[in-house]
This record gives structure tokens, sequence and C-alpha cells, in this order.
């Protein structure tokens, strides 16, 4: 491969489309919680509804790993998001819990900035088909890091309304702005339909039918879908609306000062995606994911102890800048240590893993504030470590090929390194 990242276009659509949508998830995750609580929806409702987008994107997200390899992947991406466009029509305009809990049901509403639900899912898989080794390695990098600074433009955005009543009191109730998701998920659903075919399954190779789902990679996928759940739910005692709430009472931090904070740290997490695919081409995905995410969650820990503001705003944002560098390494991991025949439906099983487990997190925090104000951190950041230590314990002596094959042509110029190489095996564990 080139050592140039010369990118195809499907993956810049696909890049573009996920900006679009990274904008749509940090509007409309904070726009919602304001929705629900201007609405004066009771605190066990709203975690109905919370619960039911959990819900929703586990359905959606195993829907896309067994299913939409058949249906295509491209029809799959496209349905989500016109589905998207009613959501946030409806969003725009219900008082209905209902409604809202059917809406979360569809799994394209998200709660968080970053989600890991069907779109990921089907983004992960078409990114892994288009691009290989050290160019797959680079645009997770790119792909995350757009998608995170679209976010946090989004989020900023939600506070527009409030300034423009300051001049035009005519303006309708926050509400009605989930009608700007309404476009720019209609318009995604356009552009997904200009992405070629080569994104798609092999139908058959060479005569003979290609088996999609997952076949001789599923215990490897089932023990990364442990360990992935094991961090996601060590990450769901540090949920944003948590470390908000520890910074409030702790310090009596102001809301103005702490979204100034976490704007600043979603373009410290841009930066730390597109840092990882540095290391990850120089020392390869398992070390990146592992070296970078076991000192994040270490500083993690310091934060229960922090004695002041200023220390305790510096060590979170050194862990929002190392922590994310497992995101895009953790992708192109997966893809790379798969069948190819086997990417969606390991994208939409390991997704799957992360979703189901992490909304523990966050009432057992709760429970743990208790005991210790900033318990959270400490067993966030034990668990999340132990995390490191167990998938770099499972997964060192496995064998990449195309890490193996950069290591060769390194070495050796003259190989070929535009040659498209196809994974079919990898080491047994």
């Amino acid at each position: 491969m080139s050592q140039n990242l010369e990118l195809s276009r499907d993956a810049k659509t696909i890049f573009v489309v996920r900006s679009v949508r990274g904008f749509a998830s940090g509007f409309g995750s904070l726009l919602l919680g304001t929705t629900l609580k201007s609405l004066s929806i009771s605190s066990l409702h709203v975690g109905l509804v919370l619960g039911a987008d959990v819900a929703g994107n586990v359905v959606t997200s195993l829907a896309v790993a067994k299913w939409s390899d058949k249906l295509g992947l491209r029809r799959s991406y496209s349905v989500f998001f016109v589905v998207l466009a009613i959501s946030g029509l409806v969003l725009a305009f219900t008082n209905s819990l209902l409604m809202f809990i059917v809406v979360a049901l569809t799994g394209t509403l998200s709660t968080d900035m970053m989600d890991n639900g069907p779109f990921a899912s089907l983004e992960q898989s078409m990114l892994g088909r288009d691009l290989n080794g050290n160019q797959r390695i680079s645009g997770f990098g790119i792909f995350n890091a757009f998608a995170a600074l679209a976010a946090s433009f989004g989020a900023l955005a939600t506070g527009l309304p409030h300034l423009l009543r300051l001049s035009f009191t005519s303006l309708p109730p926050n509400q009605r702005f989930f009608l700007v998701i309404v476009p720019l998920a209609l318009t995604s659903a356009i552009i997904v339909t200009s992405l070629s075919s080569q994104l798609e399954a092999p139908a058959n190779v060479e005569g003979k039918t290609v088996r999609t789902g997952l076949g001789r990679s599923e215990p490897t996928v089932r023990k990364l879908s442990a360990l992935f759940a094991a961090d996601a739910f060590g990450g769901g005692f540090i949920v944003q609306s948590f470390i908000t709430y520890w910074f409030e009472v702790k310090f009596h931090t102001t809301i103005g000062t702490l979204g100034v904070a976490f704007f600043a740290i979603g373009l410290l997490q841009s930066v730390s995606f597109i840092i990882a695919t540095f290391f990850a081409k120089r020392f390869g995905l398992l070390r990146t994911m592992v070296f970078s995410h076991l000192p994040s969650n270490v500083l993690l820990i310091f934060i229960a102890f922090a004695p002041n503001l200023p220390i305790a705003l510096g060590l979170l944002f050194a862990v929002s800048l190392l922590s994310k560098m497992d995101v895009p390494t953790r992708q192109a991991y997966v893809m790379a240590l798969v069948n190819p025949t086997e990417r969606t439906a390991a994208a939409g099983y390991t997704n799957t893993a992360r979703s189901v487990f992490r909304p523990f997190g966050p009432i057992l925090a709760g429970a743990s504030q208790s005991v210790f104000l900033g318990l959270p951190f400490l067993i966030a950041g034990t668990i999340k470590g132990a995390y490191d230590l167990v998938l770099w314990n499972w997964f060192r002596n496995v064998e990449l090929p195309e890490e193996t094959l950069s290591s060769v042509a390194s070495t050796h110029p003259a190989l070929d390194r535009k040659s498209n190489v196809q994974i079919t095996s990898h080491k047994e564990m």
C-alpha cells in the first residue's frame, strides 16, 4: 500500500455523512434531556426512555449483524437515515411518553455524542471493506476525529435557541428544534445511495456462495465482545452527566465552565484519534490500544483524589486525550482480525456488547457515591485497567496478517503495496 493516504470516494462520502450524523447526535443528545425536563416527565419515565434507547441500539445492532449483509449495507444505511428523519419529526411535536419510547426503540436516537448503534456497525463494516492495512488505520482515525468534532459543534449549537431568544422572543420552544435533524438525515439518506457496490459483501467467490455472519472468527469475536462489554461497563461509571455532577458538588463549578470544558474535551478527543493512527502504524494496533488506554485509566483513578479544580480538569483533559486513542485502533483491529465476510457481524456484535452493559454503570455509580464521592472514578479506572491487561494477555501473540505484510513491505520497497490484501485466516488463540 502506498505510504500516502489515498482515500476512495466511498470513504470520503462516509466521512462526510458521519460528520453530519455526528452533529445531529451532539445536538439531539443534549436537546433530548432538556426536552424531557421541559415536559415535566418524571425521572422514572426518563429512565424508561433511556432504557428503551439502549434496547433499541441492542436490537438494531444485532439485526445489522445478522441481516444487513443480505439486505445490503447501503440500503440498510439509507433506511436508518430515513427512520432518523421520521424520529426527528416526531420528537419535535410529540408530548407522549409512548412516542418517545417508540422513537428510542428504533435505535436511531442517540443519547450520547459518540454512539455504538446500528449506524456505527454499518460504517465500520463498510470502511473495513474499503480500506486496508495502514490505510484502514488512518481512515478510522479520520472517521472518528470528524465525528467528535462535529458532535462537539452540535452540542455547542444547542445553546443557539437561548441566544436567539434574546433578540427574537417569538421563537418556538426548544423541542421544535428537533426539526433540524430532519433535513440532515434526509440529505444523508440521499448521499449514501451514491456509495459503490464494492462495499457490499460478495455474493460468491470463484463460483461458490459466500457465507455471511460469523464463522471461523466466532470464538475471537466472543472474547472481544466480553472484553469490550467490561470496558463499556467501567465507562458507565463515569458518563458525562456523572462527571458534571461530581464537579458541581465537589468544586461548585458553574455550568458555563463545564460547557467550555466539555467542548475542549471534544477537541482533545479529535486530536487523539489522529495521533492514534501514527502510533498504530509504528507500534501496531494492539500495543497502541493497550498502552494508551492503560495510563489513562491510572489518571482516571487520580481524579477521585484531586484537591482542586485546576488539577481535576488537568487530569480529565489528560484522560480525554489518551483514553480515546483506542477507539479507531479498536475498530481497525476488529476489522483486521476477522475474515472479510465476517466484518459486518463482528462490528454488530462487538458494538452490541458495549451497548448492553454500559447502562448498569451509572446505577452502581450513584450507589457507590454514598461511600465516597469520587469512588466511581476509582472503580471505573480499575475495571477499565483490568480490561487492558486481559486484552493484552489474550491477544498479544495473535498475528494480524496486514501488520506482518506492512513489516515486510517496509524492508522490501519493491513489494507491490497497492495489492488489495484480503485476510482469510489469523493465528488461532
